[in-house]
């Protein structure tokens, strides 16, 4: 199944969330415990699969942990996704030219009246 990449700017969004609970004093450990299995949801449906699903327990042990919340975790996804992506599209479009018949091109075209 390929799910189309979340943007950036959603990823950062999910971590400066994430980054906001350790940033309260006193209201940090108490909205981890509301942030955390929300975050790993998102995180699922966002990346789906079996990256979403093992980011999703990552990221909600990341959550739910004292002191882990800076970890950038979806930001971090969107990164291997992205750059795991051009490494596939780029050896697709090196298959893909290496495929093309010679004679293609030495055909003559047709003439269109």
């Amino acid at each position: 199944m390929n799910k189309q990449q979340p943007s950036l700017l959603l990823c950062i969004l999910m971590d400066v969330i994430g980054y906001a609970s350790f940033a309260l004093p006193g209201l940090g450990e108490f909205s981890d415990v509301v942030w955390a299995p929300l975050s790993a949801y998102i995180f699922f449906k966002t990346f789906g699969g079996w990256k979403g699903a093992f980011g999703g327990v990552f990221n909600f042990a990341e959550e739910i942990l004292p002191f882990t919340d800076f970890i950038p975790t979806f930001s971090i996804m969107w990164a291997w996704q992205y750059f795991t992506n051009k490494q596939e599209d780029k050896s697709i479009n090196t298959q893909s030219t290496l495929r093309k018949p010679v004679l293609t091109i030495l055909q003559p075209k047709k003439a269109v009246l």
